[in-house]
């Protein structure tokens, strides 16, 4: 069995694929929610995830990997546990005291950066990150969901390289 497919396995058998009536963070009603959190903090599903992400960054140049706070937190933790590569995770907004970042982490102007989320709607979260990296001086050469629920998030990160885990339809199949 390919790690993919164990991955989907999971995160059916951890319940993170869940029917019924949801309100996403987006505003938008569903009859499904992918509550990422149960396999991307799961042991199995945390190296799966990330053995599955070091697989699509071959050959790519990347110096820092990460995302916005809280849903790209756990996949960019076991990214760096399993390489070399080293993370930064995007605040929801400005830290308010202190050095007042809006990056904590390990990123440097310049840099080639990944960004990863847990599960891409409308592409919102991802471009939050984006915005708040490329205002930084990085560059975005990758973006990784793990799940696109194929809302609307592929067009809004058209001029990206939008490479999710797993599209919705793949997913329910």
């Amino acid at each position: 069995m390919s790690e993919k497919e164990e991955l989907r396995k999971l995160l059916f058998g951890a319940g993170a694929v869940k029917t019924g009536e949801f309100v996403l963070s987006s505003g938008k009603k569903s009859n499904f929610y992918i509550d990422c959190r149960k396999v991307t903090l799961h042991p199995q599903g945390a190296k799966l995830i990330a053995k599955i992400i070091l697989e699509k960054l071959k050959g790519i140049k990347v110096d820092a990997i990460g995302g916005l706070t809280l849903g790209a937190d756990p996949i960019t933790s076991s990214v760096v546990a399993l390489s070399d590569i080293p993370g930064f995770i995007v605040r929801k907004k400005e830290k308010a005291h202190g050095t007042k970042q809006m990056i904590e982490g390990i990123i440097e102007p310049g840099f080639n950066v990944v960004v990863v989320e847990d599960v891409a709607t409308s592409g919102a979260s991802a471009l939050q990150a984006i915005e708040a990296v490329e205002s930084f001086g990085a560059k975005v050469v990758k973006i990784i969901a793990v799940v696109d629920r194929e809302e609307g998030a592929a067009d809004a990160l058209k001029n990206y390289a939008f490479d999710p885990i797993f599209k919705k339809n793949e997913l329910l199949a």
